[in-house]
């Protein structure tokens, strides 16, 4: 199986979430939901980690001295 793109990624928690809100959905199945959901969550994250680096390094090559952080 290929991994998610961040977007696909993104696309699924929303979708996850609107899941999880329903308030008839039995326990196990949220369960099983919510699982679903921390592993695409992780998927993302890791994405986002990845395009992080990415921007560091595009900063170094162009000369950039210091390290910029991100603002949440």
């Amino acid at each position: 199986m290929n991994e998610l793109s961040f977007e696909e990624g993104l696309k699924k928690l929303e979708e996850t979430a609107k899941i999880l809100e329903d308030e008839e959905l039995p326990l196990k199945e949220k369960i099983d939901q919510f699982e679903e959901g921390i592993k695409t969550a992780k998927t993302c994250q890791k994405h986002l980690d990845e395009a992080e680096n990415k921007i560091q390094q595009v900063m170094e090559e162009n000369g950039e001295i210091t390290s910029k952080t991100f603002e949440e």
